[in-house]
């Protein structure tokens, strides 16, 4: 495991993708933050980058700084309420692309590991029976030569699930500086793991509304 240094990428500044009077999407870059943290250097985050343009918007959930992919903000609190509902009722359907270490004995699967913080190390997650549930569903994409890219659908959204999940089958995520060893670290520039796809109701019109970013790796 590495020491986190913060290094937010300028290049996008932000990348909106959808406005209406209700919600904000964006894709997020890897390496930015969500929201804040306590330092001052933390500060420049996706909250506040997209409050410089709209000042209105509001966190509803966050993508670990390294992910990158789709994120919805609300812009005033009946929106943030009906949408933190969806999240937390699993109302909401999330689709990652991650690229893993090795191959997976099948295709694809179910993972069942409930999680429960390290307190000997925070914010890292472990696999523990005393955690809270956390289920994701995998399916492989393409077998390359040392390494394997998968869809994940995570049921559950638990701190660093997917992470922590592919790490316990065998299979860390390219580039994990949290999770990974070494070979893993070196293998990716960032972390290879990308919210490519949200779907949800619209908290004003109760339309089904999905959103899509392209993976690069």
């Amino acid at each position: 495991m590495q020491i986190f240094t913060y290094q937010p990428p300028s290049i996008p500044w932000i990348d909106v993708r959808y406005v209406d009077r209700d919600i904000i999407i964006i894709n997020k870059p890897s390496g930015l933050l969500s929201n804040p943290g306590i330092a001052n250097n933390t500060h420049d985050c996706a909250l506040s980058r997209i409050q410089q343009r709209f000042k209105d918007a509001i966190l509803v959930h966050r993508l670990d700084c390294a992910t990158s992919g789709i994120m919805v903000f609300a812009r005033n609190k009946k929106a943030e309420s009906n949408l933190k509902t969806q999240f937390q009722d699993r109302k909401t359907k999330k689709t990652y692309i991650a690229e893993v270490s090795g191959h997976l004995r099948d295709a694809q699967g179910v993972i069942e590991l409930s999680l429960a913080a390290d307190k000997t190390s925070p914010p890292m997650q472990q696999v523990s029976d005393i955690g809270k549930v956390a289920i994701t569903h995998y399916q492989t994409i393409e077998v390359r030569a040392s390494s394997t890219l998968l869809l994940l659908k995570p049921v559950t959204g638990r701190t660093h699930q997917l992470r922590v999940h592919m790490l316990a089958i065998g299979n860390a995520i390219l580039g994990d500086d949290f999770y990974g060893d070494k070979q893993v670290i070196d293998a990716a520039p960032r972390l290879k793991l990308h919210a490519q796809e949200l779907s949800f109701v619209h908290p004003y019109t109760g339309k089904n509304m999905q959103f899509k970013s392209h993976c690069s790796f």
